[in-house]
């Protein structure tokens, strides 16, 4: 029997601000003036308008990477799932003509976890930020392929939620709660966590390396 390895690619998305002007303010102003002559005199008023534009942005990372600046490497999140034969138990050793006591039962799998545990950020000032993740290449070996929801995600702080990863395409989204430590009110986002993912469906596979890849994206209205 053979050792069965899963890596998971998870790509790191960054959105870029949602806008590109820069911040601007127009001013109008009015004009009033008082009359000459005997008191009582009446006091001028004067209206003055104000416009300011405030521009959207969001910065979104998984793994490396830092705010302001979008840049860092995609990260490997790797499984290795090793066999026991029961009732021995026997860990099962590669060769051929290898004799070793079995009942037949179908064997477990104990899952050894490589670079599972990803740093996330979230920074936005657009209101409330969503988060979801997408099935961009399934899990394939050779004509075998897996449900990617055979990884699930977990959160360090709630306030920054993993989403459900789905079996294909897009899975539903998670929202943000905004405020965090450095904002000046909930309309602002600033969240950071810890992502663990995890290989947690005990079903048998067919033995081989797959791999695949998810991509996780932050929106505001």
């Amino acid at each position: 029997m053979s050792t069965q390895r899963c890596p998971l690619i998870i790509m790191r998305q960054v959105l870029l601000p949602v806008a590109l002007t820069a911040l601007g303010a127009v001013a109008q102003a009015g004009s009033a003036s008082s009359g000459t002559g005997n008191l009582p005199r009446t006091t001028p008023a004067v209206a003055l308008n104000f416009a300011i534009q405030i521009d959207k942005y969001v910065f979104f990372r998984i793994g490396n990477g830092a705010w302001p600046t979008p840049g860092g490497t995609t990260s490997l999140v790797g499984f290795s799932l090793s066999p026991t034969i029961p009732a021995v138990p026997t860990t099962p050793a590669n060769g051929n003509n290898t004799a070793v006591n079995w009942n037949g039962t179908a064997p477990p799998f104990a899952v050894t976890a490589s670079g599972n545990v990803l740093p996330v950020e979230v920074r936005s000032n657009g209101g409330q930020v969503s988060v979801f993740a997408t099935v961009t290449t399934a899990l394939t070996s050779g004509s075998n392929t897996l449900p990617m929801n055979v990884i699930s995600a977990t959160s360090s702080d709630s306030a920054l939620p993993a989403p459900t990863i789905p079996a294909t395409g897009t899975g539903t989204s998670v929202n943000v709660t905004g405020g965090g430590t450095g904002t000046v009110n909930s309309l602002v986002t600033i969240r950071t966590a810890n992502w663990t993912f995890a290989y947690d469906n005990s079903v048998s596979r067919t033995a081989g390396n797959y791999s695949g890849q998810l991509s996780f994206t932050a929106s505001v209205p």
